[in-house]
């Protein structure tokens, strides 16, 4: 299928934003993709910045030369691979965050997001390109696209890239049972989506730990029943109080930081779960509270992943959006243009102006 009606240079070259160094961004000019024989080229209609963007311009993920930015999008099937068959040009989709080779041998034991070795499945703006440029590509198509129904806007869908699929993963991981006790420790976007994820799991009581009042009063909204401000009182001693002393069937670590991971240890009752969604990107070690953690022995889980990806994970997340399960949109708090990327850059990066999700239209 030929390009659109963009101008001819395009047909040869797209833009793409990048992390040309360690501690520095900007836009610059790479070729126009080509799919394999089992891969799609996407045209970029809908982008969201996350954190792990920043964490990766840091250095997180040690250092890169002009690697395009970016692993949540929605776009239409420019082109496709002669082995796919479940997608066409024109095909309105949605890629996960992750998009794993399901013929790996992590994929066929159930942890696709590690295919290829450790967080193998994490290949936009890691690996490979991202997707914060006019095209892209996805590996393993038919697995990892699905479709967008026409009743679901982008500005939805893009969050179940990797906001929906990584918060629920926190409540799915967390092992609530109905009617149980959850804290979740930070409410930034993947945290309200693990309290929303919660709720859909039949939590009795969920408390948010969270400071910004912004991301309060939407924690609430998601599902929240106490939201506990860890800058007015102990979390601690609070949660415990909520709970007559037993602490929580779950804690979902929601920052990746160590004082939280180190509190939703003690928060967290013997045979409980703490089910970590954080994305850790900095220092060398993370603590575990020894007495609290019963000196070793108090039957206290801990559950780490990978945002999931796949054509059916996105399909489920999807239909929670056709039912009016859950509504992210909420979460969007500033809408760029994609040629304003970098300002839109610097404010998910330096949490400007009380954001909570940057979206951005590249059309």
């Amino acid at each position: 299928m030929p390009f659109d009606d963009r101008s001819s240079w395009r047909d040869k070259a797209m833009k793409a934003f990048v992390m040309k160094e360690i501690g520095s961004v900007g836009f610059i000019e790479k070729p126009v993709p080509e799919p394999g024989p089992a891969d799609a080229i996407v045209r970029t209609t809908t982008a969201l910045i996350c954190t792990s963007d920043t964490h990766t311009v840091r250095g997180g993920i040690g250092p890169r030369e002009n690697l395009t930015l970016g692993h949540e999008a929605v776009g239409i099937v420019h082109t496709v691979g002669s082995d796919v068959a479940r997608l066409r040009p024109g095909d309105r989709v949605l890629s996960g965050a992750i998009t794993p080779d399901w013929g790996d041998p992590a994929s066929q034991n159930g942890f696709p997001s590690q295919s290829g070795g450790p967080l193998g499945g994490f290949k936009f703006a890691n690996s490979k390109d991202g997707v914060f440029a006019e095209y892209f590509h996805v590996n393993d198509a038919d697995a990892n696209l699905a479709v967008i129904p026409d009743d679901v806007a982008d500005e939805a869908a893009v969050h179940c890239a990797d906001m929906l699929s990584t918060g629920f993963m926190g409540a799915e991981k967390g092992n609530i049972p109905i009617g149980g006790t959850v804290a979740i420790l930070a409410q930034g976007p993947v945290g309200l989506m693990a309290t929303a994820g919660a709720r859909l799991r039949g939590a009795g009581l969920i408390i948010g730990v969270e400071s910004v009042a912004q991301r309060q009063v939407l924690a609430r909204r998601y599902g929240a029943d106490e939201v506990v401000d860890f800058t007015s009182v102990d979390v601690v001693e609070r949660i415990l109080e909520l709970t007559s002393g037993e602490g929580v069937d779950t804690a979902i670590e929601a920052l990746g930081a160590d004082i939280t991971f180190q509190t939703a240890v003690k928060i967290t009752k013997p045979g409980g779960t703490v089910s970590v969604v954080g994305y850790f990107g900095d220092g060398d070690f993370v603590r575990i509270p020894r007495v609290e953690w019963g000196v070793g022995m108090a039957d206290k889980t801990i559950n780490t992943g990978l945002c999931p990806g796949g054509r059916l994970r996105m399909q489920r997340l999807l239909r929670l959006l056709r039912a009016g399960r859950v509504d992210p949109t909420p979460m969007t708090t500033h809408t760029f243009a994609f040629d304003d990327m970098e300002r839109a850059f610097e404010v998910s990066d330096k949490k400007l102006e009380d954001v909570v999700k940057v979206l951005i239209r590249f059309e």
